[in-house]
């Protein structure tokens, strides 16, 4: 053996290699990114619907309401 075909323990663990060109490390940072966000699915999950029972808004208090109607505005939902 000669020494051409072995290869380092780096290359061998290696996701992709640069067979042409002298790329700078911002290039081969931007392409590690895109290989690593298409080796995992493209995305994250969707987020969860918000769950309305636990919604902060609900524990202040309404300013109350006065006039005509009024008792019954007090228990319909806004």
């Amino acid at each position: 053996m000669d020494g051409v075909d072995e290869k380092t323990p780096e290359e061998r663990r290696a996701l992709f290699r640069v067979v042409k060109g002298d790329p700078t490390p911002e290039e081969l940072a931007a392409l590690t990114v895109v290989l690593a966000a298409a080796a995992s699915g493209g995305g994250a999950a969707p987020p969860k619907p918000r769950d309305l029972w636990s919604n902060p808004a609900d524990r202040v208090r309404r300013p109350l309401e006065v006039g005509p109607g009024a008792w019954r505005a007090s228990v319909l939902p806004r």
